[in-house]
């Protein structure tokens, strides 16, 4: 299992410089990966345009970009643009959105990503679309010698894993832990992947809040507080309770050096490929819990 850093606003409020600084951190720590998120303010794939350009020997993605306000032929455009820009380093990662946010149609949101899907993989190909449905979209994105970014799917709900396994190169994870991953999240994308003919096993990117402190409770609430709407989200409150636990927050990788250093096995134990580690707390607690992970890499 590779372990990366989620850099940007994911980690607090920050700058686009300050995710460079971030990211140039991580890659002098030795971590092989770091993730923008989109969030309100900083945008991801541009972020990781930027970043890339200052940080040359690290992978870059996204986990995840929003896509229903996104057009298909223009979220290929961009995508394939910043796959130039980092030299083929870019993995995409894509996901719905938060109900109501841009006041779009939210209803059937695996049919509607499914449709996505298939017109997005052939346009990052190269290759030209002709569709009706949720999206009308008829062109072709044709950028030369740019090679198509591998695409991974927001998936927790079975629809979407489907989705993932068949469509996608594989499968990212926010706040769920280890059992439900092991038992659920793994072998559902698995079986999809084979049942749809696909030769390579499906990548599965879990991010989780990290922080390595004294003062569990108090670092759980806070996590609670800065990613509470995670609670507010069918897929996620159904996560908890297949932990066996009743808050979000609790899946959180938080506590001392070997209590984190556990969790991180049992991510590792479970199937996970890639760990999206999200540093917490102050700034010294952060680095404290970079410090640690980047022990765990080595």
């Amino acid at each position: 299992m590779r372990i990366g850093l989620g850099i940007g606003e994911i980690r607090g409020t920050t700058t686009l410089h300050g995710a460079i600084e971030q990211a140039q951190a991580a890659a002098k720590a030795g971590f092989p990966t770091v993730w923008s998120s989109q969030a309100l303010s900083i945008d991801a794939l541009t972020s990781v345009a930027v970043v890339g350009a200052a940080v040359p020997d690290i992978e870059l993605g996204t986990a995840v970009v929003p896509v229903p306000q996104r057009h298909p032929l223009v979220l290929a455009s961009q995508a394939l643009t910043v796959q130039d820009a980092v030299s083929g380093r870019l993995t995409l990662g894509i996901g719905a959105m938060i109900a109501g946010m841009y006041g779009m149609s939210t209803d059937r949101p695996a049919a509607r990503m499914r449709e996505y899907l298939e017109l997005l993989k052939p346009l990052l190909l190269g290759q030209p679309v002709n569709h009706a449905g949720f999206v009308s979209a008829a062109g072709a994105v044709n950028i030369p010698g740019v090679v198509s970014p591998p695409v991974l799917l927001a998936a927790l709900g079975p629809s979407m894993l489907e989705i993932a396994g068949e469509l996608a190169d594989g499968a990212v994870t926010w706040m769920t832990g280890p059992r439900t991953l092991s038992s659920y999240i793994v072998p559902t994308l698995s079986t999809a992947a084979s049942r749809a003919g696909r030769n390579t096993p499906p990548r599965i990117v879990a991010g989780l809040p990290v922080w390595v402190t004294d003062d569990v409770d108090e670092a759980r609430t806070a996590i609670g507080e800065r990613f509470g709407v995670a609670a507010q989200v069918p897929e996620y409150r159904a996560t908890p309770a297949r932990e066996g636990l009743t808050n979000p927050a609790d899946v959180a990788i938080v506590g001392d050096a070997t209590e984190v250093g556990r969790g991180i096995h049992r991510l590792r134990d479970a199937g996970v490929t890639d760990f999206m580690a999200v540093p917490c707390g102050s700034e010294p607690d952060q680095q404290r819990t970079i410090d640690l992970l980047a022990t765990l890499t080595a």
